[in-house]
């Protein structure tokens, strides 16, 4: 979490800095900021590299057996039940702004039609609800 804390600031920090450089010098900035984002894609892969091919030490590997026996089972069923919960909220919630505002705007013209527009609505709330079944199934299988 304090990771954030400090990567919040400085994410603004750089966008403010390539915003104002990119003013002042126009197109030579763009070939500064090509440089300098090809120089953190290298070191970036240099990284993973490292961390692909990096062995664990024989303490890490008895404490993460420590810990994962006091933990229970892994978390994957607990991950995809989260991404099936956000994923369908965040599908619902698309949809839900798309047919709320169509179904407001055919009732300004035709209020007699409030039903059918809720119908349609309610509808579109439904994937979120599905998505927490399944995230109740995967929870329950876990």
């Amino acid at each position: 979490m304090s990771t954030w804390l400090i990567a919040a600031p400085l994410g603004v920090l750089v966008c403010a800095l390539t915003v104002r450089l990119l003013r002042r010098r126009g197109r030579s900035a763009v070939h500064v900021l090509l440089a300098v984002d090809g120089l953190a894609a290298a070191v970036a892969l240099a990284l993973v590299a490292v961390a692909l091919t990096a062995t664990p030490s024989a303490a890490a590997v008895g404490t993460a057996v420590t810990q994962a026996a006091a933990a229970g089972p892994d978390g994957s069923a607990l991950i995809g039940a989260a991404i099936a919960v956000a994923g369908s909220s965040i599908g619902a919630a698309i949809a839900v702004a798309y047919t709320g505002a169509a179904a407001l705007a055919a009732m300004s013209e035709r209020p007699e039609i409030f039903g059918r527009a809720m119908v349609i609505v309610g509808l579109a709330e439904g994937i979120a609800i599905y998505g927490l079944i399944v995230s109740i199934i995967l929870i329950g299988r876990a």
